[in-house]
């Protein structure tokens, strides 16, 4: 770092005053921290998602490197089907030399705290609809099974997140138990997300991800996977049935708002939103039938999950007798994004909303090597708990 400066080489002998020394190690602790913060900006990690999605779809959201990892370490710990216990749970960690503490005091910027001076994995215990501590202790343990190292920048950041949760999901629902379970289940044509939530005791968003990760490489069927919020907005997208995602210049999806006719807003006014709600939708890209739920386990503004197929694969899932069709012409501003003429002409410059603000949309995301976490709390927080 200090050739790369252009510097001339620093003699340091003993008439350097010790004030000099001091000062010329700060600097040197301080550009070290800066040179390891990937420093995103909201345009910057948008396209890192388009980028690291375009990637997942070539490869059919399959990772047979990771479905490796979690067979071999579901293996060792003499795993033997069903549910993942908090027993054997903890059997596979300690397999790898890492201990688990739940505990009431972790730092609200992350969600689990990896001591590598101690192995102790760190985890809140989370009140039910909160984040599944299995899943989150797994999520910690893959980044060293999978020989994740600091992250060079923010697209490597979100390459590592990905790869974690998937191998969290390949633990909880290991991948030859879970085709087998698919394929009997498409064989019967009563493919369902929702019974795989019932198996192996996860939430429907995992599920539903789940089976994006095993359908297109092991059944042959495309597909695509939406999460999104009551007022449309997608937090997460995937696919490779060719279905058109609403998406900005840059081809980012996130933070876009989905047509109002797609399940996943029509879903939020089904007299149970809490029952999957099928629905076929006609779109410029063609036919799809769709399956949505609001995650019962998600926080108090609630999110949508839903999974697509085009219409010729519908035949193999449960749903598929529906009537609910509809015809959505987005991303056509025709269809849904703009007012109808009528109130257009009776409204237009008669409102003034008072619009949430959403001040993170001004900012680079947060700074440090693990964007938004405080380094000052995790730091307190481990020597606090080095001598429990």
């Amino acid at each position: 770092s200090y050739r790369a400066l252009g510097l001339p080489q620093l003699r340091v002998g003993t008439r350097v005053p010790t004030e000099v020394l001091e000062h010329l190690v700060g600097l040197a602790t301080e550009l070290r921290a800066q040179r390891s913060k990937p420093t995103a900006t909201p345009e910057e990690a948008r396209a890192a998602n388009a980028a690291l999605r375009s990637s997942m779809r070539e490869r059919g959201n399959y990772f047979p490197d990771i479905e490796r990892a979690a067979a071999g370490a579901l293996a060792r710990a003499s795993y033997v089907g069903g549910a993942l216990s908090q027993g054997m749970l903890l059997s596979v960690v300690a397999q790898h030399g890492f201990s688990v503490r739940f505990v009431p005091d972790l730092p609200r910027s992350v969600r689990s705290l990896t001591d590598l001076r101690g192995n102790r994995i760190y985890v809140k215990q989370e009140p039910v609809g909160g984040h599944s501590a299995r899943a989150v202790i797994l999520q910690a343990l893959g980044h060293f099974l999978l020989g994740h190292d600091t992250p060079r920048d923010f697209a490597d950041f979100l390459r590592q997140r990905v790869e974690a949760n998937y191998f969290a999901a390949a633990m909880l629902i290991p991948e030859t138990a879970a085709v087998a379970f698919l394929r009997d289940a498409m064989s019967r044509r009563d493919l369902a997300v929702e019974d795989l939530v019932d198996v192996y005791s996860v939430s429907y968003e995992m599920a539903a991800h789940r089976v994006t990760n095993l359908i297109t490489h092991h059944l042959e069927l495309p597909c695509h996977f939406v999460k999104n919020d009551a007022s449309g907005i997608i937090y997460k997208a995937y696919q490779n049935d060719g279905i058109l995602f609403p998406a900005d210049i840059t081809g980012a999806i996130e933070g876009q708002r989905m047509c109002r006719q797609w399940s996943g807003r029509r879903v939020f006014s089904a007299p149970d939103r809490f029952s999957p709600h099928y629905q076929y939708s006609d779109t410029p890209a063609g036919t799809y039938f769709c399956v949505a739920q609001v995650d019962p386990r998600a926080d108090e503004r609630g999110y949508a999950i839903s999974l697509g197929v085009p219409f010729e694969h519908s035949r193999w899932f449960r749903g598929r007798e529906t009537t609910d069709r509809v015809k959505s012409n987005c991303p056509d501003g025709e269809c849904c994004q703009r007012a109808p003429l009528t109130l257009a002409e009776r409204w237009d410059g008669m409102a003034w909303p008072s619009a949430r603000a959403h001040s993170h949309i001004l900012s680079a995301l947060p700074a440090g090597s693990f964007p938004g976490v405080d380094d000052v709390d995790i730091y307190e927080f481990l020597d606090q708990h080095a001598a429990d």
